[in-house]
């Protein structure tokens, strides 16, 4: 065995780098605000209860983009596919058009879902809480659309990476 002396990593690098060991889906969060789809993309996502349906999203408490969201009466939830690569790092963009000529659709309540995700969640906010840096946001579902052949985009170790069989087969 050998010794190797190593410089510690700064806290918040180390964090960021310990939680990118868990893959997460990549979803767009987007709505329609005054004239245009407003949108980004969040992997801070997960299923909260069956009865009532809720899921919970964290938002930077930084981003311009998610008290613009946070105000919409119906937000459009859309897990990104695998080929929707380009569409996430649009949305996760400070400027510029987030939607990059990518098709979506607007519900009648002003959600917006985007064409070609593994799956659209129309909901309504149900309750917000404190995450630190970030919002934690619980929203309600209203509404569901699971497609079941799109293979959703993964981030996982701060890489976009597409799912596999286990075992390579």
């Amino acid at each position: 065995m050998t010794d190797v002396a190593t410089e510690p990593l700064p806290r918040d690098l180390a964090l960021r780098r310990a939680f990118s060991v868990y893959p997460t889906g990549v979803v767009a969060l987007a709505a329609h605000v005054g004239d245009r789809a407003v949108g980004m993309a969040v992997n801070s996502f997960t299923s909260i209860s069956l009865e009532p349906a809720l899921v919970a999203i964290s938002a930077a408490r930084t981003s311009k983009t998610w008290p613009v969201l946070r105000a919409v009466p119906e937000l459009g939830m859309s897990v990104l596919a695998a080929h929707h690569e380009p569409l996430s790092r649009s949305l996760s963009a400070r400027e510029g058009d987030r939607f990059g000529g990518h098709g979506w659709r607007r519900t009648p309540g002003g959600a917006v879902l985007i064409d070609d995700a593994a799956l659209w969640l129309t909901c309504r906010l149900h309750g917000t809480f404190d995450g630190g840096d970030h919002e934690i946001a619980l929203y309600e579902i209203v509404d569901v659309t699971l497609f079941d052949d799109v293979e959703p985009l993964v981030f996982h170790q701060s890489t976009y990476r597409a799912i596999s069989p286990a075992g390579g087969a």
